[in-house]
């Protein structure tokens, strides 16, 4: 809680970004620069008046196109380019999904397992935490614009969790989720609407 015993005012709202052809066929993507599908560009649309009625002190974004575009779809074009915000590194497993994966290792999640050529969990919790740092220091509201397993791995983080605890959040493509305070405690607000 602050000095005054109130919760701080810090919200930190998340938008995953549209459907990609490879987010659609569960094809994990991290350094590969896909754009989003039609239908990927109309359901991020869609967010844009949920948005519209709220201020933020800060909005940010991956660098990666798909997140750049559905934040200039939502109507924040000019949002500050974080490198801290790509996507979990999947190495050697960039472009295959977790059925293939798992012919050759069973049961392989990247929650729990090394992804060859990839980034440890530890590496994603130091670039995360850098994340944590800048969004929890705004006055009000921070708006991110960001990927599947790295925005479930930031909300572990706020959350004081490791980032492993990030597969116990499900996120869907163009969604928007929301992080806040309770009784001093960092809490989810909202999640995946």
């Amino acid at each position: 809680m602050s000095a005054t015993g109130q919760d701080p005012e810090t919200q930190v709202w998340l938008v995953r970004h549209g459907e990609t052809e490879w987010s659609r066929d569960g094809r994990h993507t991290s350094s590969t620069d896909l754009p989003l599908t039609p239908e990927g560009e109309a359901v991020a649309r869609t967010l844009k008046p949920r948005l519209a009625q709220v201020s933020f002190d800060l909005v940010l974004t991956s660098p990666m196109q798909r997140a750049r575009v559905t934040a200039d779809l939502t109507g924040f074009g000019d949002a500050e380019v974080d490198p801290d915000l790509v996507e979990w590194g999947y190495g050697e497993y960039e472009g295959r999904t977790n059925a293939e994966i798992r012919e050759e290792v069973p049961g392989w999640s990247i929650w729990t397992h090394l992804a060859p050529g990839g980034e440890t969990p530890d590496h994603v919790t130091e670039r995360l935490d850098r994340v944590v740092e800048r969004v929890g220091s705004v006055p009000e509201r921070a708006l991110v614009f960001g990927h599947g397993h790295a925005l479930r791995a930031l909300t572990a983080r706020w959350l004081g969790l490791p980032v492993s605890d990030g597969r116990l959040f499900r996120l869907d493509t163009a969604t928007l989720s929301r992080l806040g305070y309770e009784r001093g405690n960092r809490v989810i607000l909202a999640w995946n609407s």
